[in-house]
């Protein structure tokens, strides 16, 4: 009979309390699953057994060696949020009796802006017709994206009667099971009708998704990254076209038109308003562009 392993046999249970009561994302538990493996078989190499004797100073010493190996800023960051996240769970089962996570901090990195597309350039893409229905579901897709800033896991798990047509609204489920009404924008809403009326030829009789596959079922998230670029490749798209870069086009483009970093947080499902607050970094250096090119001051002499 092999051993217990007290690290795997916790790190288990606290997935579980993700999946089963915060009803994380399946991105979400993979990440976490990830993390606290690599650093459950540090611990292990280490002769470490159980998650209760790792101590602050084994914590700095394993992100000293993950920074000495290249591995970003950003990462570490993660896989220590990760580490006390799993802490806050043991210390609530009684399995350990403090944090060694608790005020430490990762190396810093640059934080990378998000990329965007600008309104014309995403004008061309959408209002490329469609040739099939296959085609009109990416369509429909593209445009609720861009039209209520939804993320992936949002788009593909909605149900055909989570658009509320008359209202020109909709409920989606985000991170941490917490749900919110998002508007829906008139093409958004337009290229949704033409998609309902071809779904029937390719969805199954009992399918109740939104979006389906060539194959009538829920319609799997990386098909939504590869249709979206091949779509792009098809316009002539300037860059690679993924869903987070039309959600962050519906940030950065409603908040340089309203100025409103509450509604837009809001809109995102964001819990915390500092996670929107890199939106009115892509905001200002638009602004410092204008500002550059057109201040009496500011212009630089011609060579």
């Amino acid at each position: 009979m092999a051993a217990a392993d007290p690290l795997r046999e916790w790190s288990d249970r606290f997935l579980h309390h993700l999946r089963h009561e915060r009803r994380l994302s399946p991105l979400t538990l993979e990440n976490y699953r990830r993390d606290l493996t690599r650093l459950g078989d540090w611990c292990a190499g280490r002769g470490i057994g159980r998650w209760r004797d790792l101590d602050g100073h084994q914590v700095r010493q394993y992100l000293a060696e993950r920074h000495r190996h290249g591995i970003s800023a950003r990462t570490l960051q993660r896989e220590l949020s990760s580490l006390r996240s799993l802490f806050r769970y043991l210390l609530r089962e009684g399995e350990a009796e403090a944090n060694p996570a608790q005020g430490i901090r990762a190396p810093k990195g640059q934080r990378r802006l998000p990329a965007t597309l600008d309104a014309d350039q995403l004008g061309h893409l959408l209002d490329a017709p469609p040739a099939d229905p296959l085609e009109q579901r990416d369509l429909a897709m593209m445009e609720l994206l861009y039209s209520s800033g939804l993320r992936l896991a949002e788009l593909v798990s909605l149900e055909r009667d989570q658009i509320d047509r008359e209202d020109a609204t909709l409920v989606v489920t985000g991170k941490g099971a917490k749900s919110r009404r998002v508007p829906v924008g008139r093409k958004a809403l337009a290229a949704l009708e033409q998609w309902l009326r071809v779904r029937p030829t390719l969805a199954a009789a009992d399918e109740t998704a939104l979006f389906v596959s060539r194959h009538g079922r829920r319609i799997h998230p990386r098909t939504v990254q590869q249709r979206l670029r091949r779509w792009a490749l098809r316009q002539g798209a300037p860059r690679d076209l993924h869903p987070h870069l039309l959600r962050h086009s519906f940030a950065s483009h409603l908040l340089e038109s309203s100025g409103d970093l509450r509604a837009v947080q809001e809109l995102l499902g964001h819990a915390d308003i500092s996670t929107t607050q890199i939106y009115t970094h892509l905001d200002f250096q638009h602004l410092a562009r204008v500002y550059d090119a057109a201040h009496p001051r500011a212009r630089r002499k011609k060579s």
